[in-house]
């Protein structure tokens, strides 16, 4: 057949494997009868899922082989910033997509809800190579719950392709994005500087400086405007000088990531900080996306079937809400706890390094 003849043409349906892609709701071989519509939406709507977890797992991926190296090219940050920001809106896309499950009344659910077995959403495994791409760790896990495991399990008893336990082993046995991060985050320059711990700690011990001076106006403030006395508010100012002392110098020494991270937070003015504060800030929202879908979808199951037991076995209601307490990139949120505003810090040394040189 001729190319571009009416035979060969691509059409929308060859295109996207329509036909094939439009047979896969009728639920698993044997399902018999067929899903009723209430069925088949529950069927579409995971499957849904199941495609755009494809999708971030990809665009993850994509941005974690632009970290997993020595040196970053400054020109690739806005890139990883892209792949970032399209899984925060699909992240998005899906908290909104509970609302379409919503649609199914609690009796219409329970009326085929013993077809699913004991299959459970833990059993997603793109979802559980997507958390294990971001840095979720097997012990931050409910009840150390271990995807690999209980997905190895699954691949004993034939429930697994060989296929998909390898892409497991193998997205297992990568570093992390919030790993490649924190090395990123080690070099940065700090006053000018790269990885020289003396400038790190020097930078250190002065924001803790001027943490302390600022805490002083504050209890001051504070007090004046009856809002406590010294006794009650000092604890307090000097318990976030504290924690910040702990975070910024665990063990006494230095942490150049964290140093890093505090420096390009502090001075998000100057121009050659202004993509790596934008990176920063779309990590923070990718896990803030993350927390959201988590939270509609516990919001849905526990409208959808009370607090019951999961089809898994699991808490049901009682396990998702625990889930919303993970948290990858504890730094990036910590370290906004001891930001000390503008004008209170002292000027960057070497401004002109940043391209900056006026006096703040």
């Amino acid at each position: 057949m001729s190319e571009g003849s009416p035979g060969s043409r691509m059409t929308y349906g060859n295109y996207l494997q329509l036909e094939e892609l439009l047979k896969l709701q009728s639920g698993p071989e044997g399902h018999n009868p067929a899903p009723s519509n209430h069925e088949m939406h529950f069927i579409v709507t995971h499957q849904a899922f199941e495609l755009w977890f494809k999708q971030i797992n990809r665009e993850l991926e994509d941005a974690l082989d632009l970290m997993n190296v020595e040196e970053v090219d400054e020109k690739q940050i806005p890139v990883i910033v892209s792949h970032l920001e399209r899984c925060s809106e699909i992240f998005r896309l899906l908290a909104a997509q509970w609302k379409v499950m919503e649609t199914l009344a609690p009796q219409d659910f329970l009326a085929f809800r013993d077809r699913l077995g004991t299959s459970s959403g833990f059993e997603s495994w793109q979802l559980r190579t997507l958390e294990m791409l971001l840095g979720l760790e097997s012990e931050q896990r409910i009840g150390g719950m271990d995807p690999m495991v209980h997905n190895r399990k699954l691949h004993s008893e034939g429930k697994l392709s060989d296929e998909v336990m390898a892409e497991m082993v193998r997205i297992d046995n990568l570093p992390s994005l919030n790993e490649v991060l924190g090395k990123w985050l080690e070099r940065t320059p700090v006053n000018g500087v790269s990885g020289d711990l003396g400038v790190l700690t020097d930078f250190v011990n002065g924001h803790l400086k001027s943490m302390e001076e600022h805490g002083e106006s504050v209890i001051s403030h504070m007090v004046k405007i009856g809002h406590g006395t010294e006794e009650t508010v000092r604890p307090r100012i000097q318990s976030g000088i504290e924690g910040a002392r702990s975070f910024l110098l665990p063990e006494g020494q230095v942490s150049a990531s964290r140093a890093g991270l505090l420096f390009i937070e502090s001075y998000r003015e100057l121009p050659l900080l202004s993509w790596p504060r934008r990176l920063i800030d779309t990590v923070v929202d990718l896990e803030e996306s993350m927390i959201l879908f988590r939270s509609h979808h516990a919001r849905m199951v526990e409208r959808m079937i009370g607090r019951r037991m999961g089809t898994g076995g699991s808490s049901g209601v009682d396990y998702l809400d625990m889930t919303l307490k993970y948290r990858v990139f504890t730094d990036l949120w910590a370290v906004r706890t001891m930001l000390v505003k503008r004008e209170a810090l002292p000027n960057p040394k070497n401004p002109e390094f940043y391209g900056y040189a006026a006096e703040n």
